[in-house]
């Protein structure tokens, strides 16, 4: 009996080499590479907002390299998805902008968290922040709902209305609130145990809309575009810029408590 060239194992006698060469594991299968299309599919309950355009919007801006195929087709590695759920972490935790990611993936920034298959998306009920996008339409919450979910005081949520900081949804005389405003009375929530109040927060209202009103300056003639592809761009460019002027903010108050404590 001969011996395989391949495994160094025995050769049947049929002398069928193919035969002697074992099937790749189960997890091996699970693990190879996918289309974009199933990666957004298995990313989706974690990051609602991703879509097939911002994925390739994130390859033009070399954060991620997928290998293509003869036909031209891209198709994503676990590592290459999991680069992918970092970068996704980071604009939505740390809301840092592409630029900073890019550094930090160049110096070996990394999710903890091992590759999940992406037949089985990965649980997100235990985040903390939810994913907030600019592009809409957005969910809507009953006040009972988002009372449920935040555990706010129903006075505290009276009082950020009274001073412009949520604006509540009225429909058919329901206030209905956005995953946005959700995720702003969890906010103030946290700061109300420091004896924070709702008048307290008019800064941050007026230097948001201050800072919105210098991005919409910016992007202005691309955002009433007619062109769809440009309009996108300028949507995507817009998220990318909240991002900065957060990160910017971050910085900023960074250094002033730095100051104080020093």
């Amino acid at each position: 009996m001969s011996m395989s060239p391949i495994s160094g194992e025995p050769v049947p006698p049929n002398g069928d080499a193919a035969a002697a060469v074992e099937a790749p594991p189960p997890s091996a299968q699970r693990m190879k590479a996918v289309t974009i299309g199933a990666v957004t599919k298995s990313l989706r309950q974690e990051f609602p907002d991703i879509s097939i355009s911002k994925v390739r919007y994130l390859e033009d801006q070399k954060l991620l390299t997928p290998r293509r195929t003869e036909g031209g087709y891209r198709v994503y590695t676990p590592a290459d998805i999991q680069r992918l759920r970092t970068i996704l972490r980071l604009q939505r935790d740390e809301f840092l902008p592409l630029r900073v990611i890019r550094q930090e993936l160049a110096a070996g920034r990394t999710d903890d968290a091992e590759v999940a298959p992406v037949t089985t998306p990965p649980d997100s009920r235990g985040s903390r922040r939810a994913a907030v996008t600019v592009k809409g339409p957005a969910s809507l919450y009953s006040l009972e709902q988002v009372l449920e979910d935040t555990q706010a005081d129903p006075k505290l949520v009276k009082e950020l209305e009274e001073y412009g900081v949520i604006k509540g949804d009225n429909r058919s005389g329901v206030l209905y609130y956005d995953e946005t405003e959700r995720e702003i009375i969890r906010a103030v929530t946290e700061l109300a145990r420091y004896g924070v109040a709702g008048r307290n927060l008019r800064v941050f209202r007026t230097s948001a809309d201050r800072e919105s009103a210098l991005l919409q300056q910016i992007l202005a003639p691309a955002l009433r575009s007619r062109n769809p592809e440009r309009r996108k761009e300028a949507i995507d460019t817009l998220e990318n810029l909240a991002a900065v002027t957060a990160y910017l903010k971050h910085l900023l108050l960074i250094r002033d408590l730095r100051q104080i404590t020093s």
